[in-house]
């Protein structure tokens, strides 16, 4: 395999701490490259140093002659005056463009929902970092730096974006490297693992899976090399107190290999005992929705007719697209929000606890230290049936001790994100809500929150967009579709399933931006000189004529569904081709344009049958 691009002998440091020390790694043609490491210690510095953005101290970067590396940054550099079509195709014609299969799959996964020609300067956050990303992804690079790319994607974007990345280059082609804390989306693309942690870069095969595997052996064996030292240490203190060479024992940890190590471990969460307590301090009534709708302003409802009973000690997801009503549903549950129609229920015992995106818990102590919060808090906090101090408590989801001192204003976000969870659990809620707990948290603090949740004793609701967190912690899912809520016994993938077959029914996204479309007759049924007139004008059909327009109108959403399901087929087809074969290429496009054209026909014939039928 080709070399692409490398660094040797990196180092870096900054007035208080040294970042690199004598880094050496390459990247190969057709590596997918996951890297993971704690906050802080360097993975997006090491992105911006091999992509040439950033220059080490010492040591250097090299890149084959050629090689161009695209580089998605955690925050976005786009014009605000632009709009959004010039930042993702620039000024390439029309026709070109829209005749690029890979390009319209790019916008098809993540713009479609973005105005085409709306200024970049008047979009959400999320909005702009999905533009962001479409417009490096609608370019040819060799080599891709991704940081934090599932940063604002929902489960579809993400899910979209890993299949993009296995497809985008042959096998042995190209070259990815991707930080990331979603470990699900590691698995999936990548093939070889990074760990950054105390001024090096080290190596694992695999992905996010066969890492932890190779970790867990790595830190066993270093335990068995660290207890052979502290062995030889008392033999030498025994020999120096006693005048006599001391003798000592073999290890007793001893594994062949890390299945072997992990074959004895229980499973992560005694779900009986957990149900019995939870039942214990809940009673047997939590939340119950009855028949609940919620509508904002006279507007259409964001949630309908949703029945939810709320059981002791159950452990939910809830999922959904951006703005299906997630949160308006966990706003019910929580008592900030009011139904239109229908009724809560509410156990006389349940204390709810709200883990929120915005730090809402933390804005009345922002000036303080966090020792002076934990002061004021309660003494101890039981967890596996053992009493943890609040200290204790911080210290195992990862907040280091001398970080006490610290003023609550000046931490990052990720120990922002830990102490806010704290406040909420010493609060000693039996109903916790967490919306979008991932966010700021590698992949270390993320499973130090898991070892957390899985000893708490009480119902659990979780709204979240990494998979991985949502499958880890949660036994059942919820989802919130066309504003009702349905359970998922399939979970994520039977979620995927339902949103890929509610895009094969409705019409193309892609539809409309390639200019007009073309228009041949359609057979309409003729309206009878007698026929009644509506107030509009339009001919009331009646009898017979009525029959068969809404046997042409049922005929016309089976071909509908039947055109959608061709043209999503298409688009796998186009994406899969050999990108240099233009003769097929130009075929599958004429084909793909030729059903958009009927796509249009037929939805043009089918709201000429429904305002029949209405009048």
């Amino acid at each position: 395999m080709a070399h692409l691009l490398g660094a040797e002998s990196l180092h870096l440091e900054y007035p208080t701490r040294v970042v690199f020390d004598s880094v050496t790694i390459g990247i190969d043609e057709g590596d997918r490259i996951g890297i993971v490491g704690r906050n802080g210690d360097g993975k997006s510095t090491l992105l911006r140093l091999l992509a040439g953005v950033q220059q080490p101290d010492s040591g250097k970067v090299t890149r084959r002659g050629g090689v161009s590396v695209g580089v998605l940054s955690q925050s976005d550099e786009l014009d605000p005056a632009m709009t959004v079509g010039q930042a993702i195709v620039g000024d390439r014609p029309e026709h070109e463009w829209a005749g690029d299969a890979r390009v319209r799959d790019v916008i098809a996964g993540l713009a479609s929902g973005v105005a085409w020609d709306a200024a970049i300067g008047t979009l959400s956050g999320g909005q702009r970092r999905r533009v962001a990303l479409a417009a490096l992804l609608t370019r040819d690079w060799d080599v891709l730096a991704l940081d934090e790319p599932t940063n604002h994607l929902d489960v579809e974007g993400i899910a979209w974006l890993a299949a993009h990345l296995r497809q985008r280059w042959a096998p042995r082609a190209g070259g990815l490297l991707v930080v990331t804390h979603d470990r699900w989306f590691l698995d999936e693309v990548s093939t070889a693992t990074w760990e950054v942690h105390d001024r090096l870069v080290e190596p694992f095969e695999g992905g996010y899976a066969a890492y932890i595997l190779q970790r867990v052996e790595r830190d066993r064996q270093a335990a068995v090399v660290e207890q052979k030292r502290q062995n030889l240490a008392r033999k030498e203190l025994a020999w120096l107190r006693r005048g006599a060479p001391a003798r000592t024992a073999k290890p007793k940890f001893r594994i062949d290999a890390a299945n072997v190590l992990i074959a004895d471990v229980p499973e992560i969460r005694d779900r009986v005992s957990l149900q019995t307590l939870a039942t214990a301090r809940l009673g047997k009534d939590v939340v119950d929705l009855l028949d609940v709708s919620v509508a904002f302003g006279g507007e259409a409802r964001v949630l309908r007719d949703v029945t939810w009973r709320i059981a002791p000690g159950e452990r939910t997801g809830i999922l959904g697209a951006n703005g299906a009503g997630k949160s308006t549903l966990l706003g019910l549950v929580a008592g900030t929000v009011e139904p239109t129609t229908g009724r809560v229920k509410r156990g006389k015992t349940v204390r709810v606890g709200v883990l929120d995106q915005d730090f809402a818990a933390l804005a009345p102590v922002e000036d303080d230290r966090v020792r002076e919060v934990l002061a004021r808090t309660k003494t101890t906090f039981s967890i596996e049936g053992k009493d943890v101090t609040p200290a204790q408590l911080l210290e195992r989801l990862g907040f280091p001790r001398e970080h006490l001192s610290a003023r609550v204003a000046d931490l990052s976000g990720g120990q922002r994100r830990r102490f806010q969870l704290l406040l909420v659990l010493l609060d000693e809620p039996n109903v916790l809500i967490l919306d979008e707990p991932t966010n700021d948290l590698d992949t270390d603090m993320l499973a130090a929150l898991e070892d957390v949740l899985d000893s708490w004793p009480g119902t659990l609701i979780v709204v979240s967009h990494d998979r991985y967190f949502v499958e880890r912690v949660t036994d059942q899912q919820y989802a919130v579709l066309d504003g009702r809520l349905r359970h998922l016994p399939g979970g994520l993938d039977e979620y995927l399933r339902l949103r890929a077959a509610q895009d094969r029914a409705d019409s193309s996204r892609f539809q409309g931006r390639s200019g007009g479309r073309a228009r041949i007759a359609l057979e309409t049924p003729a309206v009878p000189e007698n026929g009644s007139k509506t107030a509009g004008g339009r001919a009331a059909l009646a009898g017979a004529e009525r029959r068969q327009a809404e046997k042409d109108l049922a005929a016309a959403e089976r071909r509908m569904a039947r055109v959608a399901a061709e043209i999503t087929a298409h688009h796998d087809r186009i994406a899969a081709h050999d990108q240099s074969d233009y003769v097929g290429l130009g075929r599958l496009t004429d084909e793909l344009r030729a059903l958009e054209t009927e796509t249009g026909q037929l939805e043009e014939r089918w709201l000429e049958l429904s305002e029949a039928l209405e009048s």
